[in-house]
């Protein structure tokens, strides 16, 4: 190839690059200075409409100091519910959990536990690490579990998660929560037997959620503020009012 090709080549990559980037930034730039038409919290604009918020946690944010987030949570959108990372696949706790589970309810929030869903282990065997972990109480959310690794063998995949799913609500006796995203779910997760259970749908900074059916938690952002945790945390919309999330809570 003659030399003045490679260099029209080596002009063409660099200029796609530079213009992807250039992309990138207005996008962001755009995001940033659009007048917040809903409510703004946590660092955010949230969309209209909704009245109950909460996070999801694990190990990633660190040391939480509870008393301050408690102390320091917005008055005008109030932190009510908080999801923690209890385990992984078939034998993974977080290092986080025991004193997340415990400060949580001390410092009166609404609690659950989740389980994040591994196409590496039976179903069994991670229902069974979960329950092992999880000891709920009386006026706990329901479990959930995060499902988004892609699996191989998407029949395979289905099966156990439904044997998941099936385990934990049948020990704790309320369904489980189902977390994904809007794409993965409708790819991975066509089995009609996961639409009979309580959808949590990751959609990031857009106004408003449409899924196929009612959903029930709406991870708007993973770029939440909060006073008490010094990394960024998940910032959740529950689809109800208070009492119809109070209603989901384990009897």
């Amino acid at each position: 190839m003659p030399h003045w090709q490679y260099v029209a080549i080596a002009i063409l990559v660099t200029a796609a690059t530079l213009f992807g980037a250039y992309h990138l930034f207005l996008k962001k730039l755009i995001y940033t200075f659009t007048p917040c038409e809903g409510l703004k919290a946590y660092g955010l604009c949230i969309p209209k409409g909704y009245s109950v918020y909460g996070i999801d946690v694990s190990r990633h944010q660190g040391d939480i100091n509870w008393k301050v987030l408690a102390k320091e949570n917005p008055t005008h959108a109030p932190v009510i519910f908080v999801y923690m990372k209890a385990t992984e696949g078939s034998d993974h706790k977080d290092m986080r959990f025991d004193e997340n589970w415990n400060e949580a309810k001390e410092h009166g929030f609404m609690r659950g536990a989740y389980h994040y869903f591994s196409t590496h282990s039976t179903g069994l065997a991670q229902a069974n690490m979960f329950i092992k972990t999880v000891e709920t109480a009386e006026g706990d959310l329901p479990p959930m579990v995060d499902v988004e690794e892609k699996p191989g063998d998407k029949k395979q995949f289905m099966q156990e998660l439904k044997i998941f799913i099936s385990k934990i609500q049948e020990h704790y006796g309320v369904k489980p929560i189902i977390y994904t995203y809007k794409k993965y779910k409708s790819r991975y997760m066509t089995d009609r037997f996961f639409d009979n259970f309580p959808t949590w749908i990751a959609h990031y900074h857009v106004d408003s959620l449409t899924v196929d059916k009612n959903w029930t938690i709406w991870q708007y952002s993973d770029k939440g503020i909060l006073p008490g945790i010094e990394q960024k945390v998940d910032i959740n919309i529950f689809n109800g009012e208070l009492y119809q999330l109070e209603n989901l809570r384990i009897k």
